[in-house]
């Protein structure tokens, strides 16, 4: 049997299951005083193993519950708790309209109910999508972290880039370039690249820096989590997912500004209006609209947002939800010094190499457009009182319009010294790099349809959790764009340079000051003159993946369960076809439940290589290397804590991943990855913490260490014994702390300090070529905000000490100095 029929017989099986049992539901809503939701409220079946929270709307429902009488325990930090007397009856369902909690003034003072009322703002309880079916954190054998939209507002966060350092264990590696194909920012997760490419578990590819504008929640889970979410978009060290903000059934919203350093402007609008009398179709849209010029001497960004979301709940059964989002971007691509990898490094640190960070190399007529565009469409339709289907489509387009230029470091043959001696003097304490420039003309398109079963039962007294999936994935990239040409050379150093002969390369006194048509060659007239003679690429790639899997949470005990997963998948183009399976187990021992958990799991992953045309470089001979998948294995432990009603919650743990079949490049083709059969470990430790110990104080801490390392290599063991370039600093930390008054003459007025350090980064680390570092770096932020009912403002003041730091994967790319922002907020 085809895998196509394999699949397409799984489908057909689980399309005729029939569920159904002697049980009922709870469901109902949670309320204050004011008539406002209350999150994360605990809804416990006394005497019962059955519990569950309430969603960001204060809805629950506690599903195939045994028919009989019972007391439900409503609590929340903050709130008196409620019991209240329910009657189950098979096959039927029980709604508890309206549940009100009272504030405990007489115990707390008053309670101030913010945001989603969650008193801990800084984390997120459960989730969706890091399961692929609603689970606790505390439950959940993976570890993740999750960034939530009440600290990027308090931080005044206008990037996604700001709003990724909350999390513990993951570094930015490379500037998102909005190049084609794969211009999104990288990071480094335990110790391997990932971008960006999740959008509420399901594709979202982009070219440019997602807006933080429709964000609600950012996860950053860990680990090669292949078994659900497949190879193509995310890595061996995890992945990062995007959960974007819903409609909800009353109207609300606000409208911000932003002004900051280096002209920032910022203007954004969140609205949400109910479209019938009973709030069953709601719209919300985000829209963000942005400008600001670089740090450096030029360079600029200018964008435009808006994500409309539209929600439909038909009945109790049914009910629809779509999510759009239309980006559309015009910027410089920022300064990157790229490393040569062809010949030894003639420098090995920033003192040797005298870059001031404050040269952009670059003018503001050089610009790349990133018009982005997609679709989310997602059915919900309740089977049986104990299964659900969720029926999901998202199509994507991202695009790369422009001009494209990067700085690659010259060999000191291809200077042209050897050839006009006497000429420059004093070249040994700098660089040469060379300009190379082309045109983008980018098309990646993407479409995926999943078909999950989530069902939520017993078998005995045994609960269960599974949720049963197809996947289709079709991702075509359309590369019309052109090649690279040199456009001019550039000094890079603190040398006096005399002598020069401007006709083997254009020099740049590193005191003066590079402007827009610094000799006419930075123009976009002169630079497309440059590429007219140009050929122009026409490559259209295809991929399709076919997958189905399958996970179950089985309940041994309440507070013993295990999570046992498996996927196959399906890769197709062109010149390959591949099969992969990807098992996923984890075990999670509750000794307090829901306050203290500790874990196991075993993870798989997997990368499915295209085929790739080699260029051998000393015949000039073409050829095309298939590759076998590479795989992944990870082991990990730890413990999970939720105490005084969620108001800390920390992780602690130790992974252990290897990888085997890597694609490494050789010493002989250093620009091509043609060898096969490296291995390669990364172990490390990892904690975090959220906390709000007491009314006003929020805090959030991590810290994480990786060691990771070549162990066996093909490519003329030029990388072997030695850690990867990818890994990023072996020592990172983040800590942000926040007090808010909650009475008296200083009520809603509140500060806040934290920041960010990582350890020293080899950059670039090979035998033969050498070892660049990039210097450890420690910066710090603070800010100040005052809210009362209807507004607010916040102050943020970025790297208080102008500290001066670099991030980079084999290139250098100079981070942002000493900046400001301000806000203002209108909510209603």
């Amino acid at each position: 049997m085809s895998q196509k029929n394999f699949l397409l017989s799984i489908f057909l099986v689980l399309s005729q299951f029939s569920f159904g049992q002697s049980s009922g539901n709870i469901q109902g809503n949670i309320i204050n005083n004011s008539g406002n939701p209350i999150s994360d409220a605990n809804i416990d079946i006394e005497g019962t193993s059955f519990g569950t929270e309430s969603n960001r709307n204060g809805e629950f429902i506690l599903s195939n519950v045994p028919a009989g009488n019972y007391t439900i325990k409503i609590s929340y930090v903050g709130y008196q708790t409620r019991e209240l007397a329910v009657s189950v009856q098979a096959n039927q369902t029980t709604t508890v309209q309206s549940i009100v909690l009272n504030g405990k003034e007489e115990q707390l003072g008053e309670v101030v109910l913010r945001a989603n009322g969650n008193v801990n703002e800084f984390t997120r309880t459960k989730s969706d999508f890091v399961a692929k079916l609603p689970l606790k954190d505390i439950e959940n054998p993976q570890v993740y972290n999750t960034i939530t939209a009440e600290l990027m507002e308090e931080q005044v966060v206008t990037s996604f880039d700001d709003a990724i350092k909350n999390a513990p264990g993951i570094s930015k590696l490379w500037e998102s370039t909005g190049r084609g194909s794969d211009g999104a920012g990288y990071f480094s997760i335990r110790g391997f690249p990932v971008q960006p490419t999740l959008v509420n578990g399901l594709p979202g590819v982009t070219n440019g820096s997602p807006d933080p504008a429709n964000i609600e929640s950012i996860e950053v889970v860990k680990g090669p989590s292949g078994t659900l979410y497949g190879s193509s978009l995310i890595s061996y060290g995890g992945l990062i997912n995007i959960v974007t903000k819903k409609p909800y059934s009353y109207f609300g919203g606000n409208i911000s500004y932003t002004m900051g350093s280096f002209g920032l402007n910022r203007v954004t609008a969140d609205v949400n209006t109910p479209l019938d009398e009973t709030g069953d179709v709601a719209l919300r849209i985000n829209t963000a609209y942005h400008t600001q010029n670089s740090f450096q001497d030029a360079g600029f960004q200018k964008s435009f947002f808006v994500a409309p979301s539209l929600s439909y709940k038909v009945n109790d059964r049914l009910s629809f939800l779509i999510n759009t989002e239309f980006y559309n971007s015009e910027s410089t691509n920022p300064t990157m010094l790229f490393l040569d990898r062809g010949a030894p490094l003639s420098v090995t640190n920033m003192d040797e190499l005298g870059y001031n960070p404050e040269r952009s190399y670059t003018s503001n007529d050089l610009t790349l457009e990133n018009p982005n565009f997609s679709l989310q469409g997602q059915m919900n339709y309740k089977l049986s009182d104990s299964w659900t289907s969720q029926t999901v489509v998202s199509r994507s387009s991202a695009k790369a319009l422009g001009h494209y230029s990067y700085l690659y470091e010259t060999t000191r043959f291809e200077q042209g010294l050897d050839e006009v001696p006497g000429e420059v003097t004093n070249l040994n304490e700098g660089v040469v790099f060379t300009r190379y420039i082309n045109d983008q003309n980018s098309t990646t398109l993407t479409t995926d349809i999943q078909q999950n079963f989530i069902g939520d039962f017993k078998i005995g007294d045994f609960r269960n959790r599974m949720v049963v999936g197809l996947d289709y994935f079709n991702r075509k990239v359309i590369d019309n764009g052109s090649g690279y040409v040199a456009n001019g050379k550039v000094y890079v150093g603190e040398a006096s340079l005399q002598n020069v002969n401007e006709s083997v390369f254009e020099i740049y006194d590193p005191e003066a000051y590079i402007t827009d048509n610094d000799s006419g060659i930075l123009s976009a007239a002169a630079t497309n003159n440059l590429l007219a003679g140009l050929n122009r690429n026409s490559n259209t790639t295809k991929e399709n993946i076919y997958s189905a899997y399958i996970s179950d949470v089985f309940n041994f005990t309440p507070q013993l369960s295990a999570m046992a997963s498996l996927r196959i998948d399906q890769f197709e183009n062109e010149n390959n076809s591949q099969t992969a399976l990807s098992p996923k187990f984890g075990v999670v021992y509750q000794p307090v439940l829901d306050r203290v958990s500790i874990f196991a799991n075993y993870m798989d992953g997997f990368s499915n290589l295209a085929p790739q045309e080699v260029v051998d470089r000393a015949s000039g001979q073409s050829r095309t290397v298939i590759f076998d998948p590479e795989k992944a294995k990870q082991f990990e432990v730890g413990t999970k804590l939720n105490f005084l009603n969620n108001r800390v919650a920390a992780t602690f743990s130790y992974y252990d991943i290897e990888v085997s079949n890597i694609v490494a490049i050789s010493a002989e083709n250093p620009f091509s990855t043609d060898l096969q059969g490296g291995e390669r470990y990364s172990r490390g430790f990892e904690a975090s913490v959220t906390a709000a110990p007491f009314d006003g104080l929020n805090l959030i801490a991590g810290y994480s260490y990786n060691n990771s390392e070549i162990i066996e290599s093909t490519a003329s063991d030029d990388f072997l014994g030695r850690r990867p370039e990818s890994a990023g600093p072996e020592n990172l930390a983040n800590f942000w702390a926040s007090y808010r008054f909650q009475q008296g003459d200083l009520d809603g007025f509140g500060f806040g300090f934290g920041g960010n350090y990582a350890s020293e980064n080899m950059i670039f680390n090979r035998s033969l070529a050498g070892v660049f570092t990039l210097p450890s770096y420690t910066v710090f932020n603070a800010s100040l905000f005052y809210s009362v009912e209807k507004f607010a403002i916040n102050l943020k003041l970025n790297n208080l000490t102008d500290e001066e730091y670099y991030n980079g994967w084999s290139t250098i790319n100079p981070q942002t100095p000493r900046n400001f922002a301000a806000s203002l907020t209108y909510k209603f």
